[in-house]
């Protein structure tokens, strides 16, 4: 058998990379190859549409196995990451009841917001839960973290459950100034600790937060989240080692809870990239074993891309972000429901939520494989440029003085705004697709009704606004789901007819760019099968009582149309080009001001119509 696949795979003979780029540029006829398929990512590197063997030749990062320093592959052997979710609930006795039912539901690791803390409120919502087996989190004001983890650790000492539990207590003093530019009033290098000493006896209790799913969530760029989120987990690092305590009681109570975009390879390679840099940073610290060094992580799918109308396709996106941490080989991951952009999630929702990682485990297995990435010339490429741009922001804050240092000046806050800004611009530019928000909307969904107002949950007292120095909280949909909320409130919805004429080819595909464009904002939207003259079309319109009357024709019968159109309108109605024909200035030069085409700004130029005819 041997012999016959040598024998066969001598009719094969190998080919270089130069030959098949050769190849390609002879078939693109001219157009250059690093243009046409070579993409610049957000990231600050390129990516090549071919890699091979010889690209990851020179890597370190394939030489280890899973569950070996630096843990690239996975801290683990296995890769059954734990369910997560977060529990909801107006009072303790609500939120117990609700763990107890989700647990009953393949949910084996809870969430949970506590309110009032004091031991009754703990137990109330611990009772009749397996402290041994269920992995339990717990949120609250930071200035309660201390006292929180004293009862905790009482409870779970109290049920003999000190060697099995495994858990978190989310102390993120820094949130505050994340969130609303406003430093937190304490010592947090004592209670910092504090909280150490108070969790001693129960190992499995982490209580030192890295919530870079704050920036994700707030629109920075992934290596952004990965360069400083290594950054805040080194300042736990620096602070208490600094303080007297020992890097061996430090590192494995630090975990990362982290957010996860659509961005699906780059994703599932960032955290790859982030167990790898951690590790190493944690080794300069030189704990007593490279055990020590690996990073504990949870993954959040993302809110920023979330959206209000056409919502269901949110679930389409937390599937591929839920895939991504899962084949990464996170230790645990919340799927955030669906309709969580506009209400509290609700029963569906949630279940919804859960379902979507037990597909992934129950259907398809992906607790079964470890790194099934590994080895992949795309993944391991993507692994090391992240790295390497997460590496440089690193290295950039500590020579700033550290990651207090930065969010102290306002750089980390500043920094994510100026990408979250320039994401919506690109979602503006339709350079950032969100389906169903700037591209296919479902032009007659509405959507106000459905809104409930949502206060901020993170326990600071605050409502999630916008503040001056703290981050975004924009969703990238925000701009354009403003316009269609707009026109849902205004008195009578405006129409747009499409003078479908000409070209059947060019008509046609002009009509449906126009209807995706103008759907947009929520205007209705009246489409035709074409018409023999303008005069017949304009009439049509003008009979359906059209605010906007676009002209859908080609470029070369614009130059004859376009003008005959607008005379015989007469500024009955607003006049719009669709396409950028050739004949642009002559046409303007008569008036005609308005054109659509790839190249606007979609918001812009919507906002520019609402202010038109929103009246």
């Amino acid at each position: 058998m041997a012999e016959k696949n040598e024998k066969l795979f001598d009719q094969f003979p190998p080919v270089t990379t130069e030959e098949w780029r050769a190849k390609v540029e002879a078939d693109l006829k001219g157009v250059p190859f690093d243009k046409k398929l070579v993409w610049r990512t957000n990231e600050g590197f390129n990516l090549q549409p071919m890699y091979r063997a010889e690209d990851t030749a020179d890597f370190t990062t394939t030489d280890s196995l899973p569950g070996e320093y630096p843990f690239v592959r996975g801290t683990r052997l296995d890769n059954n990451w734990l369910s997560r979710q977060e529990i909801i609930a107006d009072n303790a006795a609500e939120a117990n009841a609700k763990a107890l039912d989700v647990l009953t539901k393949g949910i084996n690791s809870l969430g949970f917001t506590v309110k009032n803390v004091d031991e009754k409120e703990v137990a109330t919502l611990l009772e009749g839960i397996d402290l041994k087996t269920v992995e339990l989190n717990f949120r609250c004001c930071p200035r309660h973290a201390v006292e929180l983890a004293r009862i905790v650790v009482d409870y779970v000492k109290a049920h003999g459950a000190t060697e099995e539990f495994r858990g978190s207590i989310d102390f993120n003093p820094f949130r505050k100034e994340l969130k609303h530019g406003k430093p937190f009033p304490g010592d947090i290098t004592a209670m910092a600790k504090e909280l150490l000493e108070v969790a001693e006896p129960v190992k499995g209790l982490k209580v030192l937060a890295v919530d870079s799913v704050m920036l994700s969530d707030a629109g920075a760029y992934i290596f952004q989240e990965l360069g400083y989120a290594l950054a805040w987990g080194a300042e736990w690092l620096t602070m208490l080692t600094e303080a007297g305590v020992s890097i061996d009681k430090v590192a494995p109570r630090i975990k990362f809870n982290m957010g996860v975009s659509s961005n699906y390879f780059m994703e599932l390679a960032k955290f790859r990239a982030g167990r790898m840099l951690w590790a190493q940073i944690v080794e300069q610290y030189k704990p007593s074993c490279t055990c020590l060094c690996k990073m504990a992580v949870h993954a959040i799918t993302s809110r920023f891309n979330q959206t209000i109308y056409d919502a269901h396709v949110n679930l389409l996106r937390s599937q591929t972000e839920c895939m991504s941490a899962a084949l990464a080989g996170v230790d645990s991951i919340t799927v955030t429901p669906f309709d969580t952009p506009y209400k509290r999630p609700d029963d569906f929702s949630e279940r919804i939520a859960r379902n979507q990682q037990f597909l992934l485990k129950e259907e398809s297995h992906l607790d079964k494989v470890v790194d099934p990435a590994g080895g992949s010339y795309y993944i391991e490429t993507l692994t090391v440029s992240i790295a390497k741009e997460a590496w440089k922001l690193f290295l950039e804050v500590e020579e700033k003085g550290g990651f207090l240092a930065c969010l102290t000046a306002g750089e980390v806050q500043k920094a994510v705004r100026e990408s979250s800004a320039k994401r919506h611009t690109d979602v503006a530019k339709r350079k950032e697709i969100l389906l169903g928000t700037n591209q296919y909307p479902n032009i007659n969904e509405m959507a106000a009704s459905k809104i409930e107002d949502n206060a901020c949950t993170c326990g600071c007292g605050h409502h999630d606004e916008d503040t001056e120095g703290g981050l975004p909280t924009e969703r990238a949909a925000s701009d354009f789901e403003a316009l269609r909320l707009a026109t849902e409130a205004a008195p009578n919805r405006p129409k747009v007819f499409m003078l479908t004429i000409g070209n059947l080819a060019m008509r046609l595909a002009r009509a449906q760019f126009s209807t995706n464009f103008f759907g947009c904002a929520g205007y209705e939207i009246i489409d035709n099968l074409g018409f023999e003259t303008v005069q017949e079309g304009i009439d049509a319109a003008l009979e359906k009582k059209a605010d906007v009357i676009v002209l859908c024709s080609s470029d070369d019968e614009y130059a004859t149309l376009a003008p005959e159109a607008f005379k015989y309108l007469d500024g009955r109605a607003q006049f719009v080009v669709a396409g950028a024909p050739a004949c642009m200035d002559d046409l303007k030069a008569l008036g005609i001001n308005d054109y659509i085409h790839v190249r606007v700004n979609v918001l812009d130029t919507l906002r520019d119509f609402n202010n038109r005819l929103l009246k």
